[in-house]
């Protein structure tokens, strides 16, 4: 082997995370018959979110790399929370992001099989029938440093545990009237070992199995079996699963017991979570602020959700590259949210088109300028891809430019528009402000200039040094738009953290924390704004550049008689210096 593929070998293992080290230990080892086997198991009680995205990218990434299968498998154990809208969503998130899925399955699918188990596990005396209420039971648990007390229904016969099993399941007992608990430790250190519920009533109907099922298997006894009955080599998950694994495991070696099956055991294994600064990212939060209309829906582009970072602007590549940056660790970090941003500026200027647009109008007219006359400029979609092409835009006499390019006295270092200093007007000449008039508020409605006709960009003369150079459209040649200035929905870097902090003094609900912490500023609408003509042809999702402005995209309700468009970032980090004054 030469020294280049050994030093690329090596290059390569050092730049694998902590899982893939060890998925690539195990194939060496031939485990599992050298399969790779993942699976993305969401509850479909909501849409997803960016931290789903993390796990996303590591269940289907994992399963890429190394010529195995991901499968998609809803946890769908709890009728009450769950719904078809957010399957359908869950699955158009995933496909946006990148990846397939190789079967779709659901826990529902193992109803039958989970309940045979559960049944087996009262015949062996594992599992016993409990009368008394959740609030009883959770008070004999005891706590880190105490025992727990074993139930006085611990020890009942098991003839009389399964035909109240039966009953749990055949509508005759109540919600919460009873539960199964497995019988294993009252006294573990890890309080999951103290008789935990295994199965509840729920009479709600299931979205797929309508009435045939009154108990419901609780999530740590139905997620480990069903990844055994799928085949999974590899049940990568988040960090606070750490303390179920022990459980996760003695389930499997349960089902196991007395049965010539394969030893193909699924190995859990955990990675930190994505947590954000000035984000909430709990389904039940953002539930809240759906349901009171706190947000526009769950696609709203202030969301964190997967659909409304879509719909803000976000491309699939720049999740990617944020994910990619902050990595998987087995340790919980607050993660910057400027350094998503950073990420989605970076694939954005690889992938937006570049258009002028002016969202706080200001008229320019050029005097000496033929009147009627209207030329075309050539406008470069985008400088960082040769394969992107031109456009043109039209240039006329009376022009929009932005009202904070326009100062009547400036100071030195002011390098746009004011009385007696030259500019360039972006693709077309260069002009010098002459005055301008004002109405009789005293504030200015029209600036005037003068161009050279030597300068014109591509002209010899047109090389002539000015300073600064304004982006502009034609009042002739351009469409009215609204553009929707999105910023951050908290104005604390630790939202979770606070609002815990204000429900704790305050003794309030959720959604009364939230209303003290949210940003009444999220949301900028601005209805005045003018685009160049070009953009009549936009469709929902495209991905643009608003030259010095920031990149934008076209909203999904968007319409050729009503362009409606959405910040996704600003050209520059500008709030990590607005926060530095303010600490």
């Amino acid at each position: 082997m030469s020294n280049i593929n050994s030093n690329n070998i090596e290059e390569s293992k050092k730049s694998l995370n902590f899982i893939e080290a060890m998925v690539e230990k195990d194939l060496t080892e031939g485990k599992n018959d050298g399969r790779v086997q993942t699976r993305f198991p969401p509850e479909p009680n909501g849409y997803l979110h960016i931290g789903h995205a993390k796990a996303i990218c590591l269940d289907f990434g994992i399963a890429e790399r190394y010529n195995g299968i991901c499968n998609l498998r809803f946890d769908d154990t709890n009728p009450v929370k769950e719904d078809m809208e957010y399957i359908d969503s869950i699955m158009e998130d995933i496909q946006w992001l990148g990846y397939k899925w190789h079967n779709v399955y659901y826990a529902s699918d193992y109803f039958q099989q989970l309940w045979d188990f559960a049944v087996q596990l009262i015949k062996e005396g594992k599992a016993y029938i409990d009368e008394q209420s959740s609030e009883l039971i959770a008070q004999q648990k005891g706590t880190p440093t105490q025992p727990g007390i074993n139930s006085p229904y611990r020890d009942r016969p098991v003839e009389e545990n399964l035909a109240l099993f039966n009953k749990m399941n055949s509508g005759e007992a109540e919600e919460g009237s009873m539960v199964l608990r497995a019988k294993i430790d009252m006294s573990h250190p890890n309080m999951h070992f103290r008789d935990p519920i295994i199965y509840r009533i729920i009479k709600t109907p299931h979205h797929r199995t309508g009435d045939k099922w009154k108990a419901y298997p609780m999530y740590d006894f139905a997620h480990g079996q069903s990844d055994f009955f799928e085949g999974v080599t590899h049940s990568l998950c988040t960090l606070e699963f750490v303390v179920h694994r022990p459980l996760y495991d003695l389930f499997i070696d349960w089902l196991k017991e007395g049965k010539d099956l394969e030893d193909h055991r699924p190995r859990q294994t955990e990675f930190n979570k994505l947590n954000l600064s000035y984000t909430l990212m709990s389904k039940r939060n953002l539930l809240i602020l759906v349901q009171e209309g706190l947000v526009n829906n769950w696609d709203d582009p202030r969301m964190p959700t997967i659909c409304g970072f879509r719909r803000r602007g976000y491309s699939p590549e720049s999740i990617h590259k944020f994910i990619n940056k902050i990595g998987y660790t087995t340790y919980d970090a607050l993660n910057e949210i400027e350094l998503l941003e950073s990420a989605a500026r970076e694939d954005l200027n690889t992938r937006a088109t570049r258009v002028a647009a002016v969202l706080n109008p200001l008229k320019l007219t050029i005097t000496n300028y033929p009147e009627g006359k209207v030329e075309e400029m050539e406008a470069i979609n985008n400088p960082e891809d040769s394969t992107a092409g031109t456009h043109t835009i039209e240039f006329s006499r009376d022009l929009w430019i932005e009202r904070d390019d326009f100062l009547e006295d400036a100071p030195k270092k002011y390098f746009r528009m004011t009385p007696g200093q030259e500019v360039r007007l972006k693709n077309a000449y260069i002009v010098k402000c002459t005055g301008c008039r004002k109405d009789e508020n005293g504030e200015v409605v029209e600036v005037f200039a003068e161009y050279d006709p030597n300068t014109k960009s591509g002209m010899p003369e047109s090389n002539r040094k000015v300073k600064g150079t304004l982006h502009w459209v034609s009042c002739g040649h351009c469409l009215k738009a609204e553009v929707r200035l999105y910023d951050r929905l908290w104005k604390v870097e630790n939202p979770r953290d606070e609002m815990a902090k204000i429900r704790e003094s305050k003794n309030c609900s959720a959604l009364e924390a939230m209303k003290e912490i949210i940003n009444p500023d999220s949301l900028t609408t601005l209805t005045n704004c003018y685009v160049e003509k070009y953009l009549a042809e936009a469709k929902p999702f495209d991905y643009l550049q608003f030259q010095r402005i920031g990149y934008f995209n076209v909203d999904k309700d968007s319409t050729p008689e009503k362009l409606i468009f959405n910040r996704t970032v600003s050209l520059k980090d500008t709030w990590s210096k607005v926060k530095g004054k303010e600490h």
